[in-house]
This record gives C-alpha cells, structure tokens and sequence, in this order.
C-alpha cells in the first residue's frame, strides 16, 4: 500500500543521492562550504552577492534561469523545500501532504504564515496563482511545470485561446486545506512542489501582475526593497518570516557583474562580500588566494550546448543523419584536456545527460558519443552529408567567464574535423536568454542545467521533453516522450528514475545537446561575513551567512 509512508520513502532516497555527493567532494579548500570563523556577528548586517540583471520581471513562475531563479526563491517560500545540508524535502508553509495513491493529494498549510504586505497565506494563495502562472495568456516561462494537474490543457492549449481560468484538479476545501489531482500518478511530484513555480501569490498580485513583478510582495525570509535595473537588487530580511530558515543577517545585496573577472578583484578586496563562480582565469590561484575562504565542492550541475534545432538547416535534414552528425561534432570534443587545462581541474568531463550525485544518474550513457574520438567524428560528419552550411557558432554570455572554454571547443571541433566553429559572444545573460526565449540562436548555444530538484527526471524531462519550458533546442521525439511518460507514471521514485534512463538512452542517439561536463562550486567569500555554505544547488545558504562586526 502507497501513501505518507511512500512519500516519506522519496525524501530519503534523494536525501541519500545528496548525501553522496557531499561525501564526494575533493581538492576543496573548504569543501564542507563553511568556514571555521566565529567572530562576533551583527545580525542587522547587510552582505553583497554577485549576480546579473534577470532575464524577466519577478514573477515565480516567470524564472528558469538562476539570476532571476535564486532572487525569488529568496522572496517566496513555497510548500516544502529541501534542507541545504542534507537534501531532504522538508515542510514550510505545508503541514502535511498525503497521498494514497500519487495522483490524488490532500495539502494541509500551517496557520501564522503571512505575505510582506501583512495578508495571510491561504490555501487561495496557492490555487489562485497556480491557476494564473498555468494560463497561457499571461505566458509565463515556467508555465508547463503545472501540466501534470488535471485541467491544465483548459488554461493552457496546445493552441488558441483558453476554454477556461481554473485548473478542475484543484480544489479549496478551507482556508488551510487544498486538494490536487494528477492527470495520472507521479511518483515524485511532492518533490516538485519544493520548485519556486508553485510559490503561492498574495490577493494583491492579482490586480497588477507586471507591478508585482517589479516589486514583489512574497512570503520568504526575505522582503523585496529594490531593483535598480542593471546594477542591483535588495532584499531584507522579513522579521514576522514563520519558515525553518530565519535570516541571521539583515539582507542582500544581488549586485550586477560585467565579468567574473571584476567580481573576483572585489572579493580579493573585500568590496564583494560572496562570489557566485571563480571566472576561469582566476580558478588556477583561488584556493591560494582565499585560503580557508575558498570553496569547492561538486553541484548538481551540468554545462551543455545545444543545436538550435528549428532552424531550417537542421530540420530539413534526414533525421537520422542529421543525429549522426551531431554525434560527430560531441565526439571532436577533447572535454578531459580541456577540463584539465582551460578549467584547471575545477570540472568533470560528462559521460551522461544527468548530474552525478543526483537520483537516477547512470555513468556512460551517453556512450561513444561523448568519447574523443577525432578520426570517428570526422567520418560520421563527412559520410552524412557534413554541417548545415559548413560551419558552427556557438552562443555564450560573456558576463559568466565562458569565452575560454567556448574557444577551446571550437578549437578542438576545427582541429578534429576541420570545420569551421567560433564563439558568438553576448554582453550578458538577459540578452543571451531572450534570444534563446524567441529562438533566434543561429547555430549551436551554451545550456548549463542546475537542478531544480535532486532526481533524473528534472535533467531530462524538463529539458528534452516536448514542449517543456526549458527545451531550448526545440527537441522533440515521440520515443522519449512515451519512456518519459511512463517513467512518471511508476508507483516508486525508484522505478522512475530507473524508468528515466531508457528515455535518457533516446538522447544518447538523437543527440539535441551536448554533454561537456559537469560543475563545481568553485567560490569564496570575504573576510567581513562567515559560516558561508553552499547547496548542491550551487547556491549559499542565504540565511545562513553571517555578516561580522
């Protein structure tokens, strides 16, 4: 018999996936992500975090990207989240969510939780803003997440306009009791609550959703204070926050970055308080430079790149020559010298389409086609008709230190094969996202994936899926989908993460991206905060960090 007990099966399991991955961090200077200070601490202090400008207004379901994705996962906190040390789900705003059967599900909320603005979160708060962020017609990015509650084809049509505003898989019982039905049974879907996309929204939301995204009113540990656009965002901390996490700072500061380079210099001199990633220029002396301030540990993390396949050029092709040719230009790349020289040791060379450490990864699946292999590669492009017009780009904001590496790679595609590849180069993110958003990519894109939650599914289905809101290639195939469908549909976790890795076998073949390697925090701090950790997320605990006197 399924029920509570299964659900509570699925946060162990993942909670021991994580638990791997903190056990296999190496080479760190401080790879427990925290360091062993204990001076004094103000606890109104306010720290400063590099970050960009987001790619859209801060609307939950409006971010799949980090800049913007980390900012409201600090602005709003939703029905479960994970721990930061253990990867556990755990409860926030719910009390309970019960299931017998992993389609039908009873949410219960506690009571003292308020938004910003002082209103309380209800169970409207959640249903009324699932049932908004699902609609098509107020087209948020993140929109698919809610595809699998009964109704959802209502609000959001494969085409034309909704017949409906309400999602009939859920339903108010009272102000602290909601109900949701699946379309069909998915094992894991208490664990997809925990994404920022099912964030509950206040009543105010709902008359001005563009001011809202300008200044959000949340419920998290932080309150939104401001947003100078293009060079920062601040946030407080909420004193009536009813979460687990508490701040024990005052605030953040997410201050914009051109370059990875200058945010390093100011760490260096403490005008940077915590950096997000060591730019691959500085990555060979930070351990020196920062001492126990350094930190390097494995994430749930994996850098891509991707074919624009809705160009013309690929989607005429024969299909199964065009996979073939993809699987050429992976098998030109020399991802372990690369990984060993241009990033200095600080990444993994990826063998799969899944982060390792996360439930379900499965070393090798990608076979062959991520092995260097320069003579195989040159065949396979040569004997299937060779590159759409002879040549290759590939798209990388310059903000976030990727020129090296997007250089090396081309490098190692020109001298295996002999043909033509360049950088395409981006001022910054924002720009490199919408671009990706209105597909308009010429040829080949950067597509690093951070885990939304700890399992396969989030690295495949949400990214290669058809239709899913983070499919930037525009991939779409009928085989993987069905493996994927039915993956979803095991009675276990376990079996679907099995389940999972025959669909992650179809890309082996089709090749839509490819897998170069795998990430690392490799970050640091200043010497004005402590006890800075860092998630398997690759983010820092926030609330934790604490800001010296």
């Amino acid at each position: 018999m399924r029920g509570v007990s299964q659900a509570k099966w699925v946060v162990a399991a993942v909670a021991v996936a994580l638990a791997a991955t903190a056990c296999s961090s190496s080479g760190s200077s401080d790879s427990s992500g925290g360091s062993s200070d204990s001076g004094a601490v103000n606890a109104a202090g306010v720290f400063s975090y590099q970050s960009g400008e987001p790619q859209n207004p801060l609307q939950p379901a409006n971010a799949n990207e980090t800049i913007g994705g980390r900012i409201i996962k600090n602005l709003f906190t939703g029905l479960v989240d994970y721990d930061p040390a253990t990867g556990a789900l755990r409860n926030q705003v719910a009390d309970k969510i019960e299931t017998t059967d992993a389609k039908n599900y009873t949410v219960t909320l506690k009571s003292g939780w308020t938004f910003h603005d002082g209103t309380p979160v209800t169970a409207a708060s959640f249903v009324k803003a699932w049932n908004w962020s699902a609609n098509v017609k107020n087209n948020q990015i993140n929109s698919s997440w809610f595809s699998d509650i009964v109704g959802y084809d209502a609000v959001h049509p494969e085409k034309g306009d909704p017949t409906g505003t309400e999602m009939s898989g859920l339903k108010i019982v009272d102000d602290t009791h909601f109900t949701i039905e699946l379309t069909s049974p998915v094992s894991y879907f208490t664990y997809k609550l925990g994404y920022s996309a099912f964030s509950p929204l206040p009543e105010g939301f709902f008359k001005d959703p563009a001011g809202y995204g300008e200044k959000p009113v949340g419920n998290g540990p932080y309150q939104f204070v401001s947003w100078e656009h293009n060079k920062a965002i601040t946030v407080k901390a909420y004193d009536k926050y009813a979460g687990s996490n508490k701040p024990k700072n005052g605030g953040i500061v997410f201050r914009n970055y051109a370059t990875g380079e200058a945010a390093y210099k100011d760490l260096m001199s403490d005008t940077l308080d915590v950096l997000d990633q060591v730019d691959s220029t500085d990555l060979p002396k930070f351990k020196d430079d920062l001492g126990k301030r350094a930190v390097d540990q494995p994430q749930g993390a994996i850098q891509n790149i991707s074919f624009a396949l809705y160009n013309a050029d690929w989607s005429s092709l024969d299909k199964d020559k065009a996979a073939k040719i993809r699987q050429g230009i992976s098998m030109a790349i020399d991802r372990d010298t690369i990984t060993k020289t241009v990033l200095n040791g600080n990444r993994q060379a990826a063998d799969a389409f899944v982060a390792p450490g996360v439930m379900g990864y499965k070393a090798g699946t990608c076979g062959d086609a991520c092995k260097f292999d320069p003579a195989k590669a040159k065949q396979l492009i040569t004997e299937n008709g060779g590159v759409p017009g002879g040549k290759l780009s590939i798209m990388y904001n310059s903000d976030g230190s990727h020129k090296e590496w997007v250089d090396a790679v081309c490098n190692s595609i020109r001298q295996s094969t002999g043909v033509e590849c360049i950088g395409d180069p981006k001022p910054d993110f924002k720009t490199v996202r919408d671009l990706v958003t209105k597909q308009q990519v010429p040829s080949m894109m950067r597509t690093g994936w951070q885990q939304d939650y700890p399992l396969n599914a989030n690295f495949l289905r949400d990214v290669y899926g058809t239709g899913a809101s983070s499919n930037d290639s525009h991939y779409s195939s009928p085989e993987f989908d069905k493996l994927a469908k039915e993956a979803d549909a095991a009675t276990s976790v376990e079996k679907t993460a099995e389940l999972y890795q025959q669909a992650e076998a179809v890309l082996a073949k089709d090749m839509p991206s490819i897998p170069l390697w795998y990430y690392k925090t490799s970050s640091g701090y200043s010497n004005k905060v402590q006890n800075v950790k860092f998630d398997s997320f690759g983010d820092p605990v926030f609330t934790d960090v604490e800001v010296k006197k």
